[in-house]
């Protein structure tokens, strides 16, 4: 089975990206959802991030993953909140996300996408075989994060910032997807899936 590290900054639109690739039988771990779902309601990971972030961040016993993230992205000095953030979820989520790609495995999947926007920060990318980056406009991913969030433009452009640009993205990984409004997607995945063996 070959495993895919997909990445992107925030409005690149990686969820999309997954649901186009699943038509064509690849399976895949959208790790923010690992996070959400698996993560954030683990007792020794919510202790941690209490310990760090005060009970402020959360509602009725469980982390609130908005009330996180204004109090990790607002401010000065957001870069060592968000620093220790990952110290602390990513190794969490590695566990979750290991366990998913043995189910994959198992169930007889040719490849599975690891969707996580810090593929590469957080270390993921050493488990995969091959990488594919989702690249916008930066102008069309302010759009789509404060569509979908409801944010301020401000608030969208720090969270851009605080992340890897698509040009250190591109580097990195093997491929490059461009999720420009309008372009062709599914000439793109079938092109790379051909590339690494995988039949579509």
């Amino acid at each position: 089975m070959v495993i895919i590290g997909l990445c992107g900054s925030s409005g690149a639109g990686k969820g999309y990206v997954c649901e186009k690739f699943a038509r064509y039988g690849v399976g895949f771990i959208d790790t923010d959802l690992v996070y959400r779902e698996r993560v954030l309601v683990n007792p020794s990971c919510i202790n941690e991030l209490v310990s760090s972030f005060g009970y402020g961040i959360l509602e009725n016993g469980y982390v609130s993953k908005k009330r996180l993230a204004a109090i990790v992205f607002e401010g000065d000095g957001f870069e060592k909140r968000l620093s220790t953030l990952n110290q602390i979820t990513h190794k969490y989520i590695k566990i979750e996300t290991d366990l998913l790609i043995a189910f994959h495995r198992e169930n007889g999947f040719s490849a599975v996408l690891v969707d996580a926007p810090v593929l590469f920060e957080s270390g993921f990318d050493k488990m995969c075989d091959v990488t594919v980056c989702v690249t916008a406009p930066f102008g069309e991913k302010l759009d789509r994060i404060m569509k979908r969030d409801g944010i301020s433009r401000e608030k969208a452009e720090a969270r851009l910032c605080a992340q890897l640009s698509d040009d250190i993205l591109r580097e990195k990984c093997t491929y490059e997807l461009d999720n420009t409004n309008g372009a062709d997607l599914d000439g793109q995945i079938i092109s790379i899936l051909e590339s690494i063996g995988i039949p579509n």
